[in-house]
């Protein structure tokens, strides 16, 4: 299924930039989370793929028990 967006563009006197909305219904298919990180990659002039960027968990080591193990 698709979803259209439209493209905003706001100009600034020291910059300009484009802004895309991303509907809640896609995020929420993709299980999108607040603060997750993803790539946009070009691949041609007429597509785009938004990537997620998996960050593994550092884990926690065990400590021994106060037996020695």
């Amino acid at each position: 299924m698709g979803y259209l967006v439209k493209i905003q563009k706001v100009e600034r006197p020291t910059n300009q930039s484009f802004y895309l909305s991303f509907p809640s219904a896609l995020a929420q298919a993709m299980d999108i989370k607040k603060g997750e990180s993803f790539e946009w990659i070009v691949e041609t002039k007429n597509l785009i793929l938004l990537k997620r960027i998996k960050i593994s968990q550092p884990f926690k080591l065990k400590s021994l028990s106060k037996s020695g193990r």
